[in-house]
């Protein structure tokens, strides 16, 4: 087990614990080899109990160390210690782009080109080198406080993936290839369309693909079509637009086949972004119909039966036209690109290339009596249906409106908290009409009031109801009461003290039935562990809702659970969970008594030292100079729960005689550099 002031591989202090995720903690370490801050990666305990893996994760890491790039996190050293395997790496400045999005919500196009080019950039160097990284996602990319963006974590995806952990413990179904979310091979392509991934959310806020499990996610990797970014920011231009297209193709062979071909692109769509000038592979328009050449048609009539030959039939589906709708003024710009409907000569003997096979037309020389083919038939049949289904759906709402059809602030289902149906709200002048979430967990609130309906929401504790914890007993505004969209509902919930009370003298049963399981305790697990154990225990992850919560030992921790531990309930169950960002104002004291440095650190009493003391945030609390130990003082309302003393001094090296020479060596004037780790007490 690691901990604070331990020394890994007798050259890295460990100074303070800086990450945490789903395979490893980071920490912030001194090596005081070469006297410079590192970050030091410790793998889990029950993945360093893994020989296997971390066999494969130590070699990956390894081939990794030799990458020197500007734009990767550098990878210094690989080890292990006592069961402790670790990896010692450049120490980052700055935050996730994951943070970031979340901070900014979404970023400018300029910002997001500019951020993928430094990606690919550090992709193209290690795909140059033979590695392929297997996990880009925002989580994995770093920006620096001077804006350099560096990618993190190669290797340890190959790794993982060669010993079946889970994609739920690599957190990545968001951003996986359609090859890797079938198991199959993978390579620099599959780096690629997660960068596009990434590229989509930058520019959007959000990911193309979400779902209630990590399955149903990577189904649509495979079989959806991938949204357009400019569907959810219409100041995406058209060449950033097509480049996030051509990225995330199903097919490795329609996307840019290296980072560098990406990195030309994206820095053309920064001189010229409203050029249309990226060249995309439309799937349904390989084998599409085309209109015959008048040399097709000579040869077709040129024949005594009247039919192309083999080989003229496949040279004429080979060369079939690509057409795509395009104006040339962007702000027009079509983004449906919807397919030009071809018309053909009624008087001509035609072929139409239909699912891949060449099939003739019936009939020589004829055709239907209307003049049309049987698909042109089929068109014009679902036009019909359409336009009147359009037409059925304008009647009805015009019919709600006035009261013709009931009243106009009507919610099309009532359940309208499941997480598969989509509430359709129509709102009056005098607003929306709440709903009652009375007796759901806060996720659940969230998700009906926030997401389905528009309001904002505000989470209170009630202490005095005696229904379980998290349990929502009531809202201001009321239940059935109007609001506008957009107004903040306080949503107040049970913080379970008074039903601690009431449950005591009662009995719950555990038995389990048939298909029943025991819901496991996730409080306290960050959120991939929480899904791996509800997945393990056989039941749903569901919605994973920030809030604040006043111990901050759990920040960054699940807090909260929809249903509480070892409550049994049918296999399958969706649990949702409340993610704590950390007490809404918390603040740290710390009576300070520090001592000298120790002889063993090369300090004699009497010698002037410079003392500092600066918190995790950066706020230097102490600094002066001083030979007079222990330094004293009391400080209060501290904005973080960590930081660092740090002792500079000049002394003695120590001196050595060879005894058989008698050479004296050492004694030489050095300027030290001591630092130790503190931790600060949570005011009431």
């Amino acid at each position: 087990m690691v901990k604070i002031g331990m020394v890994i591989g007798d050259r890295y202090e460990v100074l303070e614990k800086i990450g945490t995720g789903g395979m490893s903690d980071v920490y912030k370490a001194k090596d005081h080899k070469l006297n410079r801050l590192v970050a030091v990666k410790v793998l889990k305990q029950e993945f360093s109990e893994n020989e296997n893996f971390v066999s494969k994760f130590r070699v990956e890491a390894q081939s990794t160390a030799g990458l020197l790039h500007p734009n990767t996190v550098n990878v210094y050293d690989v080890g292990d210690e006592d069961g402790i395997n670790y990896i010692v790496m450049e120490l980052v400045d700055g935050i996730t782009l994951k943070k970031y999005i979340e901070k900014k919500s979404r970023l400018s196009v300029k910002e997001a080109v500019s951020i993928a080019i430094q990606v690919a950039m550090g992709l193209e160097a290690a795909h140059n080198n033979g590695i392929i990284h297997r996990d880009i996602k925002p989580q994995n990319i770093m920006i620096s406080k001077d804006g350099k963006v560096k990618v993190t974590d190669f290797g340890i995806a190959k790794a993982a993936t060669s010993n079946t952990i889970t994609s739920n413990v690599m957190g990545s179904v968001h951003y996986t290839s359609p090859e890797q979310a079938r198991g199959g091979y993978s390579d620099a392509k599959s780096d690629i369309y997660s960068l596009g991934i990434t590229l989509f959310e930058m520019l959007t806020g959000r990911v193309p693909f979400n779902g209630d499990t990590t399955v149903a996610i990577a189904i649509k990797h495979i079989q959806e079509e991938l949204p357009s970014p400019a569907e959810y920011n219409d100041e995406i231009p058209i060449s950033v637009e097509k480049i996030v297209l051509k990225c995330c193709q199903k097919s490795p062979d329609r996307r840019y086949q290296s980072a560098a071909e990406l990195i030309t692109d994206l820095k053309k769509s920064l001189i010229t972004p409203d050029k249309d000038f990226v060249s995309l592979v439309n799937p349904d328009e390989e084998n599409a119909t085309r209109v015959a050449s008048e040399d097709e048609k000579d040869q077709l009539h040129g024949g005594s039966t009247g039919r192309l030959t083999d080989t003229e039939q496949m040279r004429l589906k080979d060369d079939v036209l690509k057409d795509y709708d395009r104006d040339d003024d962007y702000d027009d710009y079509d983004r449906d690109r919807k397919r030009k409907r071809r018309d053909y000569d009624d008087e001509e003997d035609l072929y139409d290339y239909d699912k891949g096979r060449d099939r003739r037309r019936s009939g020589s020389g004829s055709q239907s009596p209307a003049g049309t083919s049987r698909v042109e038939k089929m068109t014009i049949i679902m036009a019909i249906i359409s336009a009147a289904l359009v037409g059925f759906i304008v009647i009805l709402l015009l019919g709600r409106s006035l009261g013709i059809f009931g009243s106009s602030d009507d919610t099309v289902g009532e359940n309208s908290s499941d997480q598969s149906s989509i509430a359709q709200v129509t709102e009056t002048k005098d607003g929306i009409q709440v709903p009652d979430v009375t007796g759901k967990t806060y996720a659940e609130a969230v998700s009906i009031l926030h997401d389905d309906k528009g309001f904002e929401v505000e989470k209170k504790a009630d202490s005095a109801n005696t229904a379980a914890k998290d349990t929502v007993v009531s809202t201001s505004p009321s239940a059935g009461e109007r609001a506008k969209s957009g107004t903040k509902v306080t949503v107040y919930v049970s913080d379970g003290s008074a039903y601690k009370a009431s449950a005591a003298t009662t009995e719950v049963s555990t038995a389990k039935s048939d298909g029943q399981v025991t819901v496991p305790n996730i409080i306290g697990l960050t959120s991939e562990e929480a899904v791996i154990t509800l997945v393990e225990a056989g039941l749903q992850a569901g919605k994973v809702v920030e809030t604040t919560n006043e111990d901050s030992n759990l920040t960054g921790l699940i807090c909260a659970q929809s249903i509480a531990a070892q409550t049994s309930v049918s296999e399958g169950t969706v649990i949702n969970m409340e993610l704590s960002t950390g007490p809404a104002s918390v603040t740290y004291s710390y009576n300070a008594d520090i001592s000298a440095p120790t002889e063993g650190e090369n300090y004699t009493y009497g010698i002037q030292v410079r003392v500092t003391l600066v918190t995790s945030d950066g706020t230097t609390l102490l600094s002066t100079t001083t030979s007079d130990f222990p330094v004293q003082g009391t400080y209060k309302g501290i904005t973080a729960p960590t930081g660092t003393i740090t002792f500079v001094y000049t002394g003695t090296t120590p001196t050595t005689t060879n005894p058989e020479t008698g050479e004296t060596t050492g004694g030489q004037a050095v300027e030290y550099t001591v630092t130790r780790a503190v931790t600060f007490t949570q005011e009431n």
